[in-house]
């Protein structure tokens, strides 16, 4: 009778447990249900569900829509007005008409293309893209019902700007965007400890031939007290000169000159 009572209790102290086992387990799935239901899924592109990426995720995403509406109009200033010369590539397409199309055309010096059905050529240089656009469909137009002519610039090569003075790297350079004075100095390796900021100045030939001086405060530039809105032209020589620290290295570098002419004069 004893053995009987004690199993018994064994047997009751069991199913208790496992009850409040299940009770925990129930509880805990529900808890998660409704989590996942109050936080919404993460989707992808196409709106369908992807565990993988996080809110977080999607707000630091960029529009890239909206970056090239911010950025195209910046460099199209550039492109729109730019003039064609020597070393240029340009593509000619016609629409539907591949027999009359040309890639990578490069402007000889003589500024004269040829095209099919055009022996004697066109000249293009100090064109825009779309005033040859326009030659060409008025040409075309002899063979071609309503011709739709495009022009594009694939390389600019003819635009050059120097940069001299005390900068890392002087020299000649290719104008292939829109570029300020700072931008100008900065790809020519900025400017040295031996160079003058504030003194910065834009040689820029007239149309009599005279070069004429505008003078840049990059230093002003640089601290937020003038505007970046000196822009280079074709053929502008941006000059750095030397501020006082180079007038003395220049200085000093005669000492020894001069301390050597000492020894054939006796002294002074």
């Amino acid at each position: 009778m004893k053995k009987l009572l004690t199993q018994i209790s064994v047997l009751t102290i069991t199913l208790v447990l496992t009850a409040s086992a299940f009770a925990q387990s129930s509880s805990a799935t529900r808890q998660r249900r409704a989590s996942s239901e109050d936080t919404p899924p993460a989707t992808t592109v196409d709106g369908a569900a992807n565990p993988e990426v996080t809110s977080d995720a999607q707000t630091n995403r960029t529009d890239p829509t909206s970056e090239e509406a911010a950025i195209v109009p910046y460099y199209n200033n550039f492109f729109t007005t730019y003039r064609l010369g020597p070393e240029d590539v340009i593509s000619v397409n016609v629409f539907g008409q591949e027999r009359y199309s040309k890639q990578g055309i490069i402007i000889p010096p003589s500024g004269r293309i040829y095209l099919a059905l055009m022996p004697e050529g066109i000249f293009v240089n100090g064109k825009t893209v779309d005033q040859v656009s326009e030659l060409i469909k008025k040409r075309y137009d002899e063979y071609i019902i309503d011709p739709q002519v495009s022009v594009s610039l694939d390389r600019a090569g003819s635009y050059r700007y120097s940069v001299i003075g005390d900068v890392g790297q002087p020299g000649i350079r290719l104008m292939t965007r829109r570029l300020s004075v700072t931008e100008a100095i900065a790809e020519a390796g900025g400017i040295l400890q031996t160079g003058s900021k504030s003194k910065v100045y834009v040689l820029r030939k007239q149309a009599n031939g005279v070069l004429q001086p505008i003078p840049v405060n990059v230093a002003a530039i640089y601290k937020g007290q003038a505007a970046d809105s000196v822009y280079l032209v074709p053929g502008d020589q941006v000059v750095v000169p030397g501020n006082s620290l180079k007038k003395w290295q220049t200085l000093t570098s005669f000492l020894p000159v001069l301390s050597f002419a000492r020894l054939f004069t006796g002294g002074w």
